[in-house]
């Protein structure tokens, strides 16, 4: 993985600096928080409900055993000994002083991370497929593209003050991990010829007014990315929104425009800025390239794996549900949920951290990654190892065994947190995994995204979960949206609304009743939800969820 080198270094430290100054004048009272405000997002500090909020960037992801150790040691030190990884491959801590920020960042200085770009008006974290590296289906690794990236869009002096935030997801394989279709761009690496470039969808996005991307080009030469993605920033920059801050995001101009408007205008803007890129891009790409070799995998019996997974029904159940395939066939690639039943989703204590972080430094190559999913992946470990890291896990209660099932639920903060926040998105996915546990329904029911949001910002990506739910205030009550049918994957779609929302008290039953409408209607055991919405449309479930109205329906 990259380390930073000396100008990483000093940039960081003199950001660090820099804030410290600021947040003594905050302090003092020489800023005034609108003053402050600015300079505060600038480096990943926000203002919550009951506290300031830190939002630590983990660029694609991607961390070592000591950066992840430095995370729960900050978590002990100035939170409350916990820290929250968000659907942007972040971390945020909740319940920071002011005064103790610039230590924060100082320690995270120590380890090779920072907070900058995590909030504002800029390029945000560039996301990257969680199972990088090491998945079997890969074309290449995207890590160096995405790493590239981060490099262009750090303090980029024409970016630092765009129409809106803009994010950048980029992945390797042809199975989408990185929801790229929801994004302001979206980068998929493929091969034409033998020679490796780019897809590039534009225009994706979530939020009040949800879209998926479109193809502005199915192949870009590697080496035409950086001044064609610096031309579909600029464009937007220039012709983006700024009288509407709802209607400022790249998806907005490019529904606006039209995609080939855009596309001309971008490929206008191109032709100006491609003669000043002169190859240095690619000589600093190739270096990043080699800092992201694959790891020494051993060759060694997997005898140990398969002896547990025959005898022991505890482990091949997790071992079913949170494996998947490595691209060497003596190793997988493991996901640690954190989404035990009735736990918050994506929140692990420093403990946990400490937990997973000696896991990979001693069976896992250093590395660990954080998926948009907000759980936790390992992703070179050799199966015989195996059985000895879920131990450990089920010591920890990180062995849950339900990644991709009804409860490995997607959650935002919500209004537990969130001055943005219109409803509570923590305790319902607490209330509908704990209620789906008691059923003993989720093996059953297979593979099902539930994504929840406490607003119209849609942070907790429901319009592409298979099941999705949106809260919102009416007239002083939590109301909660159903939306079915989204998806996040390379066959991305938005979910469509299925009629008026529930009351808080009754949300759980009608996601059960959701659940066994489909359990009645699927065609086979291996029909999942998604295939079987496709195949039916809204009507059965509508019937179900509304009988009331049905029954009006039919007796008019």
């Amino acid at each position: 993985m990259y380390h930073y080198n000396d100008f990483d270094t000093a940039f960081v430290r003199n950001r660090v600096a820099q804030f410290r100054a600021q947040v003594g004048r905050r302090i003092d009272g020489s800023l005034t928080e609108d003053e402050f405000k600015p300079l505060r997002l600038m480096n990943g500090l926000y203002l919550q409900l009951h506290a300031y909020m830190l939002r630590v960037a983990i660029p694609y992801g991607t961390l070592n055993s000591r950066q992840m150790h430095q995370l729960a040691m900050i978590a002990d030190r100035w939170d409350r000994g916990y820290g929250h990884f968000t659907t942007r491959q972040n971390i945020q801590y909740n319940w920071p002083k002011l005064r103790d920020v610039p230590d924060m960042l100082e320690a995270l200085a120590d380890v090779g991370m920072h907070a900058i770009q995590t909030s504002g008006n800029t390029i945000r974290n560039v996301t990257a497929d969680h199972f990088a590296g090491a998945a079997a289906d890969e074309v290449a690794d995207p890590r160096p593209v995405a790493e590239l990236l981060r490099q262009w869009s750090t303090d980029h002096p024409e970016f630092q003050f765009l129409p809106r935030k803009f994010k950048i997801a980029v992945t390797g394989a042809e199975a989408d991990r990185a929801v790229i279709r929801a994004h302001d761009i979206g980068l998929r690496i493929v091969e034409r010829d033998g020679a490796q470039g780019f897809e590039v969808i534009v225009g994706g996005g979530l939020g009040r007014t949800p879209m998926i991307g479109k193809v502005i080009t199915d192949f870009l030469p590697q080496a035409d990315l950086l001044p064609y993605l610096e031309a579909i920033v600029s464009v937007w920059n220039l012709i983006g929104r700024r009288d509407n801050k709802y209607k400022a995001r790249i998806k907005i101009t490019v529904h606006e425009h039209g995609i080939d408007e855009i596309r001309t205008l971008v490929d206008a803007r191109f032709a100006e800025l491609r003669p000043a890129f002169s190859g240095v891009d690619q000589q600093i790409l190739a270096g990043i390239e080699a800092q992201f070799a694959p790891p020494p995998l051993r060759a060694a019996p997997v005898a140990p794996f398969e002896t547990a997974y025959a005898k022991d029904p505890v482990f091949r159940s997790w071992a079913d549900t949170n494996l998947t395939a490595h691209r060497d066939p003596q190793h997988a690639i493991v996901q640690i949920s954190l989404k035990a039943h009735g736990a918050t989703p994506g929140d692990a204590s420093a403990e946990q951290m400490r937990v997973m972080a000696d896991l990979a430094e001693r069976y896992g190559h250093n590395e660990l990654r954080v998926s948009h999913e907000q759980n936790i992946v390992l992703p070179h470990v050799h199966k015989a190892d195996l059985p000895l890291i879920h131990a450990v896990l089920q010591q920890h209660g990180l062995a849950t065994a339900n990644i991709g099932l009804i409860s490995d639920i997607i959650a935002c903060p919500g209004m537990d947190y969130c001055a943005l926040a219109t409803a509570r998105s923590i305790p319902i996915a607490q209330e509908i995994a704990t209620r789906f546990d008691e059923l003993k329904l989720e093996h059953e029911i297979g593979d099902l995204k539930i994504k929840i949001s406490g607003c119209i910002n849609a942070c907790g990506h429901h319009h592409v979960g298979h099941i999705g739910i949106l809260g919102l205030d009416r007239a002083g009550v939590e109301n909660y949206q159903i939306t079915l049918g989204g998806d996040h994957t390379q066959t991305a779609a938005l979910g469509a609304r299925t009629g008026p929302g529930f009351p808080a008290e009754e949300i759980v039953g009608a996601v059960e009743t959701i659940v066994q409408t489909y359990l009645d209607i699927r065609s086979s055991r291996e029909e999942t939800f998604i295939e079987t919405f496709r195949r039916t449309g809204m009507t059965p479930f509508k019937s179900a969820l509304y009988p009331d109205k049905e029954a009006a329906r039919d007796a008019a």
